[in-house]
């Protein structure tokens, strides 16, 4: 299977420009540290890192919660004080969540763009 896809890759690129060879190279699979730092650039680049900021505030403040609750004598304040640690438990998740979401959607994205690519080259082929 490996051979084969490996196959096609290579009659791909042999009817691309060299111009176009290159930039379906950059298009290839990405592991996971190329995947998030693709988080980092591009038009949402200042989201990726407010969210990194907010998720360093809410485990802090999660910390907090989880020290307190080692305080506090009565039965009902310590169960807000857990409630607010699983709160922040969860802002977290869900950051992570979306991180992983837009990574899901860059990676979407470049097989678009590969297929495009491999489109184009098809449509030009066939008017010559």
């Amino acid at each position: 299977m490996k051979t084969k896809i490996e196959d096609i890759d290579q009659l791909i690129k042999e009817t691309l420009t060299e111009e176009e060879a290159k930039f379906y190279d950059d298009l290839d699979d990405q592991n996971i540290f190329k995947m998030v730092g693709g988080l980092y650039k591009g038009k949402n680049a200042w989201m990726t890192i407010l969210m990194i900021v907010i998720n360093v505030i809410v485990f802090g403040l999660a910390i907090y919660c989880l020290i307190k609750t080692f305080d506090i004598e009565n039965t009902n304040h310590l169960m807000l004080w857990l409630a607010g640690f699983f709160f922040c438990f969860i802002i977290m998740s869900m950051l992570k969540i979306f991180a992983w979401m837009q990574m899901h959607k860059n990676a979407t994205s470049r097989e678009i763009k590969r297929l495009e690519l491999q489109v184009s080259s098809l449509a030009s082929k066939l008017s010559e």
